[in-house]
Parts: structure tokens; sequence; C-alpha cells
């Protein structure tokens, strides 16, 4: 039995989808159920914060996950990156209020964000100084109402920060839905485990 750990939230519908195409039929929960099996029951998944997608795939509860790069990065977990599954596109900006000129002429930056450990390490690169505010709600409120000088975080469109007359002031790096394997179970799941990475491989085609 193979366990997959899909994030609750924006991926979760595609990620279904994508599992069904790859001949994993399983249905969201219907009630508060965590554990669901598949119709062969060789998969069963659980259905969990996308943030905590990395942690149960590298503790081994889940062998394998579906989660945003994000929070793979942001975790740091200790984990396979099997495929770019090219769902739940967007990017890692640094946005604000500020012109880009401004921005990089900055010897010190306020940064709100959700993501502290991929803000301070990109700061870092680049030798900014930076006090670092973790923010858990609308990031870009923080930038608006001037509790931070820029944010940190992952857009879209964009068009929420247009809406807060906020703009992109620097890429980081772009995000999608992955597929990650826990090391032990790749290991002693290999055969299963790469199938069913070629099989979403192939249904991201379709």
């Amino acid at each position: 039995m193979i366990t997959i750990a899909l994030a609750k939230g924006r991926l979760l519908k595609t990620a279904l989808n994508r599992l069904k195409n790859a001949g994993v039929e399983i249905s969201a929960p219907a009630n508060r159920a965590l554990l669901v099996a598949d119709s062969t029951n060789q998969f069963q998944a659980i259905f969990i914060k996308d943030q905590d997608v990395p942690l149960y795939v590298e503790y081994g509860i889940a062998d394998v996950g579906i989660c945003g790069k994000d929070n793979i990065w942001e975790n740091g977990a200790d984990v396979y990156e099997l495929l770019d599954l090219n769902f739940g596109t967007c990017k890692m900006v640094v946005a604000g209020k500020q012109s880009v000129e401004a921005y990089k002429a900055a010897q010190f930056l306020k940064v709100g964000t959700k993501y502290p450990k991929i803000a301070t390490e990109f700061f870092m690169i680049n030798a900014v100084p930076i006090e670092l505010i973790k923010l858990t709600g609308s990031v870009e409120l923080g930038a608006v109402l001037g509790l931070s000088d820029v944010i940190v975080d992952i857009v879209k469109t964009g068009q929420t920060l247009a809406e807060n007359n906020l703009h992109i002031l620097e890429e980081i790096a772009p995000i999608s839905a992955r597929l990650i394997v826990n090391r032990a179970s790749f290991a002693l799941k290999r055969e299963v485990i790469e199938s069913l990475s070629r099989r979403l491989k192939n249904a991201s085609h379709h």
C-alpha cells in the first residue's frame, strides 16, 4: 500500500484529477475522514495542509506527496523531488510600493512574509540586511500599511498586488506543484513509485 499526502486547498482538485488520469481514483473526503483508499486498495491518501505535506513525507507517514514547491523549499524537508507536475504555477517574488531603483538602493529592508526561510536565504545571498516580520494572514496588508518595506510571497496573476498598489520588484523563483518521495520508501517501493511518477507525467499531457 502506498500512502499519498495531498495538500488541501488550491492544489487538491487538480491533484485528484491528475491522479485519476494516472489510474489512481481517490475522491476527496466527504466527511472528516483523513485516510481514503482508492478502488484498488493499492493507494491511500491523507489530506493535510500544504505546508505539512513535506514533513509527513520526510518522516515516512506518507510515501509520496503532492504539494507546492514553495512549501518544500520553506520546510527544507529531506525528500526526493521526483517530478514537476506543472500545475499550480506561480512565482515567488519580492513586492512593494517603492520604485525598483529605491528597492535596489536600499541598505536595509523590513520584510513581511509567510516564508521566513526563503526570504532570509534570498536577501542573504544578495547581502541585504533585513528585519524579518513573519505574517500568517494577508501579507500584502503588511506592505500597504507600512509594517514592512517589502513582502516576499507567491503571486499568480498579480491582481491582488495591483489592487493594493503594490508591484513586483524582483522575481525569486518559479513555483509549481511537485511530486515528492520519502527516501526510504523510494528504496523499498521504487517500482510502484516510479510507475506512478511515469503515469502522472503522461497524465499531464492529456
